[in-house]
């Protein structure tokens, strides 16, 4: 039985990629600093839940004897420039040693779309920068930088904004909806391909079978669903399909930028994650679509699920009324 380790196995997208491993028949291990962080995955059969400090690359190391893959789902939203670069930079390259150290065969990470890692420091946020400059040092550091050929493969992943349920996108807009009476709405017309989460986990796993099937490559792909939605219509349907005033949600109102700064400014005071940062802004002066220039979800034999079916089952404030799958999507 192939064991892999799955760093980010407790997260959004984890959950089902860690289902979806054991499902397929892995055995499965899963980083987190504190156990009881893991509690939603670690009921499910053959999977492990290892207390470590992920930044610790000795102990990165030393987990990974034996693992035949690694998965890395590890990323923020929000954070200061040092964060980003020690999340998204410093971390994928003490993975990449780590790996060449234990002999892992085969490497899965997470990337965004809109990631360049041929031009790093064109990229107009934080956020992106740092995904650019941390898939180009873990390619880099597994031996696959200007053409060489590395002894561990590596699928880099490129998905577009993630929905689902428990998403905290489609769902935070439903929920402000609910409360004001208006919706201000910085970067209305930024351009997104939202990927349903469980195509997401369905790419990671078949990334992984293919990578651990054939001789060591690098591939990258961009994963992103059959349509492009402005954030202005993506707000819009969090509201009809959520119910708000009966459907007709809230009248949504574009912010030119400089009130979006203000606005983006005021909810990072508010306690918690912030629903919008000024570095999302800059992120989102980049299209949040697939070029079309790489392979994407149909290259992995995927087919991508829309928003208008999925996002319903799991919006809708009477999910009994979707009958059982409506149900269940609500709550897991």
């Amino acid at each position: 039985m192939k064991q892999v380790l799955v760093l980010g196995g407790s997260g959004f997208v984890g959950g089902h990629v860690c289902e979806k491993l054991v499902r397929a028949g892995y055995r499965v291990s899963v980083l987190t600093r504190k156990a009881v962080h893991a509690r939603c995955v670690m009921h499910l059969p053959g999977l492990t839940v290892l207390e470590c400090n992920i930044h610790d690359e000795a102990a990165l190391a030393r987990a990974m004897v034996g693992m035949h893959g690694v998965i890395n789902l590890v990323a923020i939203l929000h954070g200061s420039t040092a964060a980003f670069v020690h999340v998204h930079q410093d971390l994928p390259a003490k993975i990449a040693r780590a790996c060449v150290r234990s002999g892992v065969r085969h490497v899965v990470h997470i990337s965004a779309l809109g990631v360049n890692s041929a031009q790093t420091q064109a990229a107009p946020s934080n956020y992106l920068r740092s995904k650019a400059i941390g898939e180009k040092l873990l390619a880099d550091t597994l031996g696959w930088q200007q053409g060489g050929k590395g002894s561990c493969g590596l699928t880099v992943l490129r998905p577009s904004v993630i929905f689902g349920a428990n998403d905290k996108f489609l769902n935070v807009f439903a929920r402000l909806q609910a409360i004001f009476p208006v919706m201000p709405l910085a970067g209305a017309d930024a351009r997104f391909q939202p990927v349903w989460v469980q195509d997401v986990a369905s790419a990671v796993i078949s990334s992984l079978i293919r990578g651990l099937g054939q001789s060591p490559a690098l591939q990258v792909y961009e994963l992103a669903g059959p349509q492009v939605y402005t954030l202005r219509q993506l707000v819009q349907f969090a509201a009809r399909s959520s119910g708000i005033r009966q459907g007709l949600g809230r009248p949504v109102i574009g912010l030119p930028l400089w009130m979006g700064r203000i606005q983006a400014f005021v909810l990072g005071l508010m306690p918690g994650a912030p629903v919008m940062s000024q570095d999302n802004l800059d992120s989102m002066r980049v299209d949040n679509v697939a070029a079309g220039v790489l392979p994407g979800l149909e290259a992995l034999g995927i087919e991508a699920s829309s928003l208008e079916a999925i996002g319903p089952q799991y919006l809708c404030p009477e999910p009994a009324s979707q009958g059982l799958l409506g149900v269940r999507n609500r709550h897991r």
